[in-house]
């Protein structure tokens, strides 16, 4: 393997690859920063490791530099995501590992944020320091979806969650879906949820079933944790045009924020949800007279939103299946069967003929207690009609 005139070799895809493992410890802390991690080794052992933990404090290169000490002088720094050359934060990276003498810096990919995109790269070649990218390309991008989509469209990574029985229901018909899935779906969804900016649900979700939308893991199972700080909660996001939201609904009672989304100027009831507690975002009717939900979307990227997680009924999963906005399902299938009375997963409307429908393509299958998790994006129909 080879980019340009630099031969990566598989010592380079193994200090990589380490250096993704210690990224990941950030995926549940560092939004809305990306997950970076750093290796430092000189002759290929490791002299200096680091990862970035949350916005505000050190990046990875620094804490590997830091961990190297006078090792980090002459050594190869492998980075998960092209090294920051501007003032954010923190201090650059590329002016640290400049002054720590590093001769050679391996990159997975190039950093979206406009800021710096390539210019990182440019900084240290012009400093006569050896500059390889694209290694293990493919896994650093997908570390980042979230922060990659809105530094390149100005829109969140969006990820819908559905729980559905073999025959595709999710409710009966008349309303009870307590519960699903087991305990264990349950739980894998939590991880889910640490992991978002953002839990989107509406109003209809909200009404029927008061839930929480809050992480409950202990925070001694997370790495970035291990001191007993509390879990990182993401941000509480209600769709709710009609501005029906309960001021006693339990989340607002809740460690975390709340936003009310809607497209009703009525200052009294604002007035009212935000005394409540939740924060209210009045943004622009679409056809139907319910809150453009594209708007909203880049409402939340502008909030440095990366990744939302959508956990609501077949209205508003459909609405966005539609729409186009979603990156990614994640459906959780029980093995029982619900009848064909009960609710489905998503309101697509009827479809005149096969080639309307909605092609997916299969990313993961796994079992997770006794269900199976299916993990799948919107694909390119590449169905042909019969002949």
């Amino acid at each position: 393997m080879t980019r340009g005139s630099t031969r990566v070799d598989e010592r380079d895809l193994a200090l990589m690859a380490r250096a993704l493992q210690l990224a990941e410890r950030g995926l549940y802390t560092t939004d809305p920063n990306p997950r970076v991690g750093c290796v430092l080794a000189r002759e290929g052992q490791i002299v200096g490791e680091g990862w970035h933990r949350r916005a505000g404090e050190p990046h990875a290169e620094r804490l590997a530099i830091e961990a190297a000490g006078a090792a980090a002088r002459g050594a190869t720094a492998y980075v998960t995501l092209e090294p920051c050359c501007h003032h954010g934060r923190t201090p650059p990276c590329t002016d640290a590992l400049l002054a720590a003498g590093v001769s050679r810096v391996v990159v997975g990919v190039q950093d979206p944020n406009p800021r710096v995109h390539g210019r990182g790269l440019e900084r240290l070649r012009a400093a006569g320091v050896e500059v390889v990218t694209g290694v293990l390309e493919g896994p650093c991008r997908a570390l980042n979806p979230g922060f990659d989509k809105r530094m390149r469209l100005g829109l969140p990574f969006v990820r819908v969650k559905l729980a559905a029985s073999l025959d595709g229901r999710t409710a009966l018909a008349n309303g009870e879906s307590q519960w699903i899935t087991s305990a264990a779906a349950r739980t894998d969804v939590h991880w889910l949820r640490a992991r978002s900016s953002a839990i989107l649900t509406g109003i209809g979700t909200l009404l029927a079933d008061d839930p929480s939308l809050n992480v409950r893991l202990a925070p001694t199972l997370i790495p970035a944790l291990a001191t007993g700080e509390p879990v990182r909660q993401p941000l509480r996001v209600i769709l709710d045009s009609a501005l029906r939201m309960p001021l006693t609904a339990k989340m607002l009672l809740l460690t975390g924020a709340t936003l009310v989304a809607t497209c009703v100027q009525d200052a009294k009831r604002i007035a009212a949800v935000t005394s409540a507690g939740a924060e209210v975002w009045v943004g622009p009717p679409d056809a139907a007279g319910r809150v453009d939900l594209e708007a909203l979307l880049r409402y939340l990227a502008e909030r440095e939103i990366n990744e939302v997680l959508v956990e609501a009924g077949p209205t508003l999963a459909g609405a966005a299946l539609q729409q186009r906005l979603v990156d990614e399902l994640v459906l959780y299938l029980a093995p029982h069967l619900m009848g064909s009375d009960a609710r489905g997963l998503f309101q697509l409307g009827p479809l005149a003929s096969m080639r309307e429908r909605v092609p997916l393509e299969l990313l993961d299958v796994r079992q997770v207690g006794p269900d199976l998790r299916l993990r799948a994006r919107l694909a390119e129909d590449t169905v042909n009609s019969d002949d």
